[in-house]
């Protein structure tokens, strides 16, 4: 039997991708990600996206917080559609939270709809007053491989470890 290869314009119908006028939501909006079968769930595989123009408002003064938002992980039976991720790190633009609760959000958010092996979340945001913010969250499914990996690089964590080097960052 030949093994399929590609994807077929079923399993491509629902996405939003490629559809004549973008809808950018003007609110935080976890509604808009989209994911597709993985069709390697039994592979190891690292994922990464990077969003080099995070933008979020202080919920306190509502000025502009910006970010460089690193998303690693490592898929099990689902992946995030890119073009939703970025429709919905977008959201985030008018939504007033501090730096924490954004990269703790955009976490839970994935791994609700993805229930990954391993997902982590890295903000590195633009110093405003003085300070830099780096914050960091994670997950990990039960599985013992998994379980280590999250408590290693959790322990390991610091600033531009699984993210780029510092001297590259602005």
């Amino acid at each position: 039997m030949k093994k399929k290869t590609g994807r077929d314009a079923k399993e491509l119908k629902n996405f939003s991708l490629g559809e004549i006028q973008t809808h950018y939501p003007q609110t935080y909006a976890p509604e808009v990600l989209e994911a597709f079968e993985n069709k390697n769930p039994e592979k190891i595989a690292w994922t990464t996206f990077i969003c080099t123009e995070f933008t979020s408002l202080c919920p306190k003064t509502s000025q502009p917080d910006f970010a460089k938002i690193f998303i690693n992980y490592i898929a099990d039976k689902k992946m995030v559609e890119s073009k939703s991720a970025k429709l919905y790190l977008f959201s985030f633009r008018n939504h007033g939270d501090f730096h924490e609760d954004c990269v703790q959000k955009i976490c839970d958010d994935l791994v609700k709809l993805l229930n990954p092996k391993y997902l982590e979340v890295i903000g590195e945001f633009t110093p405003r007053g003085g300070i830099a913010i780096y914050p960091y969250s994670s997950y990990s499914n039960p599985d013992k491989f998994f379980k280590k990996l999250w408590e290693k690089r959790l322990s390991d964590f610091a600033p531009g470890k699984y993210s780029m080097d510092l001297g590259k960052l602005y």
